[in-house]
């Protein structure tokens, strides 16, 4: 099986890597310092699990030196979907399948718009890893799991072939009932937590010490529940729990990676995450003011981040 890899950060970088060293055959699709590392060296990986160094078979930003792929992994920010989607026509087959993971409810609508349903899987992840210098990757907590899907949820047979490459390559992997529904559940703890984060500019533990930004995220997830119900998604007040739980886990000096990205000033997910959240209740007809107040208030920042790539 062809495998390509569009962006090799923590994501892409660790499972990628992971596959590549099942010994498949994975294109990966970098840019700047890390790619000529990767191009020079290796990809090389340091898990809590173990460390490996891998050799992928190609490592470009030319997406037409790709061999065309049978599985794509997109290891991108949501954001940037649209834009990859576009670039990545070039190469894909009749049957390629395309398997998005970062955070947000809405990734698989995003490539619909751009590929058949034949080309479109649902997914997403739990891995905590990132680039600690070009060409390494540092996976630092969690057992990294993927979970996938049909996007009508049926067992098909490419399902269980994914399935098949995941467990032979030694990831742990899921094909849940309901692929939308674990999309949210994730959905509804990354944005509770990351736009009040952004704009409060410390680490969760602080966060929940404080009664009245506790508060603001109770109200935060019951907004992002009361959405996803108007959408036929059936998150339920014992999932909000569950969400209260884990940020009640998280160690201490614990933030997110949109949290980090506005703070050091780059694009992030921000409009993916509460700005869906303002968009889609706007259209539902759903209200939603403290995911509004958050939203607008970290808009500006924002919208200076992004005119940094014009």
């Amino acid at each position: 099986m062809e495998v390509l890899v569009y962006g090799v950060g923590g994501v892409g970088g660790y499972f990628g890597g992971k596959i590549a060293k099942a010994g498949y055959n994975v294109s990966m699709i970098a840019r700047g310092e890390h790619l000529k590392a990767i191009q020079r060296d290796g990809l090389e990986i340091e898990s809590i699990n173990g460390d490996f160094k891998i050799n992928p078979k190609l490592a470009t930003d030319d997406l037409q030196e790709v061999p065309k792929p049978d599985l794509v992994i997109l290891g991108i920010k949501s954001w940037q979907i649209p834009q990859v989607a576009q670039e990545l026509k070039s190469v894909i087959k009749d049957n390629t399948m395309i398997l998005p993971l970062q955070n947000g409810a809405d990734n698989f609508e995003k490539l619909l718009k751009v590929f058949p349903e034949k080309n479109v899987l649902a997914g997403l992840c739990f891995v905590v890893s990132y680039i600690e210098t070009p060409g390494k990757i540092k996976h630092s907590a969690f057992e990294p799991t993927i979970s996938f899907g049909e996007i009508d949820n049926r067992l098909s047979k490419r399902i269980k072939e994914l399935k098949a490459l995941f467990d032979a390559s030694g990831i742990k992997n899921f094909n849940p009932e309901n692929i939308q529904l674990e999309i949210w559940k994730k959905f509804l703890f990354i944005t509770t937590v990351s736009g009040i984060g952004g704009l409060t500019r410390v680490s969760i533990d602080k966060i929940r010490e404080s009664d009245y930004l506790y508060k603001m995220m109770q109200d935060t997830a019951n907004e992002i529940k009361e959405l996803a119900n108007a959408k036929n998604i059936p998150i339920t007040r014992e999932h909000v729990k569950q969400v209260f739980k884990t940020i009640h886990s998280q160690p201490a000096g614990t933030t997110a990676s949109t949290q980090r990205d506005i703070m050091n000033g780059k694009p992030s997910e921000l409009d993916n995450f509460n700005g869906y959240i303002v968009k889609e209740a706007a259209r539902l007809g759903v209200d939603a003011p403290v995911n509004r107040s958050i939203y607008e208030c970290l808009k500006p920042m924002e919208t200076l981040a992004r005119k940094s790539l014009e």
